[in-house]
């Protein structure tokens, strides 16, 4: 049977190949389209529509993927501040901004340039693996892991991000020079292959979280580990706050980076326009993340009777809104799937929008300003040597 539109969005084995824009596109022609048990919603406009009005559609009710959590998972993974509502959401965040400000990220910004241009100019060939280690490295420092640790937050990204794909799904890191908690926790780490996603896949994770913050209780700092030992927290608080932490703040990036590297290879007047103006590089930063979607989709569950673009929908419905597709929308961007380092259009939908636009948009932002200078730096232009390997994931 010839293979739909739908299809092909929701099929990881699609992504090795690249996004399928073209589909997308076709879907946004038809709005918000049935899938499966889910609404999927492709236009720019109807996506800020349901991220800014979680009283109609809930990150709360069925949590923030399309799978539905298993019945005993819901509860537990429900208290992480991705997967709240206001006013919920709003304490937890609060506890956090402190560390995302525009001064404290000013103030990360020395250490975060010069990680970078080590990073760039000890570049092994496999840019992917080496500049994940920048997001790596300032999440150590933001959150109070020790630096030696850090490759557990890239397993634990690589096992909950990489599930469906087997090169990442049982991704295990050299020990080497771990704490002693480290090594503690990692007696726990399961090798089944079972589902990272769910409360019991990822026991590794959770007691380092553990060790981690009993340490910081007797010996506070200033990072946010610290802080959260002295906030008003749930215990499955603070653990899905720390596994959020640790994926979703390093997974992005690891992701991002590489992604704008690809755009400027596939783009070689681009790049050298970019080298030959460096004042664009804020902007090609912005198009870097909208050209290239870190994050495809996210889940909402409606609460009540609505309807988006004309299409009723009930409470209790999944709603799912695609990224990839709203940057791209001809309706909000000018020739959409031309990538320009000078595009002044910048309201891409990377960061998300409304009460979950990403907390430390700053901090990415930062961190990609910082390796592309360094890029650019370089004597010689990049170039692509071999085959770009792409993850099996359709999120």
């Amino acid at each position: 049977m010839p293979r739909t539109d739908a299809d092909l969005i929701v099929d990881p084995d699609t992504y090795t190949s690249g996004v399928p824009h073209d589909a997308l596109t076709r879907l946004r022609e038809r709005d918000v389209v049935r899938i499966d048990d889910f609404w999927a919603v492709f236009r720019h406009e109807d996506v800020r529509t349901v991220l800014r009005t979680p009283s109609v559609f809930s990150s709360h009710r069925g949590a923030t993927q399309i799978r539905d959590p298993r019945p005993d998972d819901l509860a537990y993974v429900q208290r992480m501040m991705l997967n709240q509502d206001p006013p919920s959401h709003t304490r937890l965040r609060r506890m956090l901004t402190r560390a995302f400000t525009p001064r404290a990220v000013a103030l990360l910004e020395d250490r975060i340039r010069a990680n970078a241009r080590e990073i760039v100019a000890g570049l092994s060939g496999d840019f992917a693996h080496d500049v994940a280690d920048l997001p790596l490295l300032t999440l150590a420092d933001v959150f109070g892991v020790p630096r030696q640790d850090r490759a557990l937050l890239y397993d634990w990204s690589n096992r909950v991000i990489g599930f469906h794909d087997p090169e990442y799904a049982l991704s295990s890191s050299s020990t080497a020079g771990m704490t002693d908690m480290a090594l503690q926790a990692l007696e726990l780490r399961p090798d089944d292959g079972r589902d990272p996603r769910a409360r019991d896949g990822m026991p590794d994770l959770y007691a380092y979280a553990h060790a981690l913050g009993a340490h910081k209780r007797a010996h506070p700092s200033d990072d946010v580990v610290s802080n959260l030992m002295r906030e008003d927290l749930s215990l499955e608080e603070f653990e899905n706050l720390f596994w959020l932490f640790s994926v979703a703040g390093n997974e992005t990036l690891r992701n991002g980076i590489p992604g704008g590297m690809i755009a400027l290879l596939s783009h070689p007047a681009e790049y050298a326009r970019l080298r030959a103006d460096r004042s664009l590089l804020p902007l090609a930063v912005e198009e870097m993340l909208r050209w290239w979607t870190p994050v495809m989709h996210f889940r909402r569950t409606c609460v009540r009777d609505t309807s988006l673009s004309g299409q009723e929908i009930r409470a209790g419905d999944k709603v799912v809104v695609w990224f990839s597709s709203a940057n791209r929308d001809e309706r909000v961007f000018t020739d959409p799937h031309r990538f320009d380092v000078g595009r002044r259009e910048a309201d891409h939908l990377s960061f998300g929008h409304g009460p979950h636009f990403c907390l430390g948009a700053q901090l990415a932002r930062t961190q990609i300003r910082a390796v592309f200078d360094a890029v650019l730096d370089l004597p010689r232009l990049l170039e692509l040597d071999g085959e770009i390997s792409r993850l099996r994931s359709n999120f």
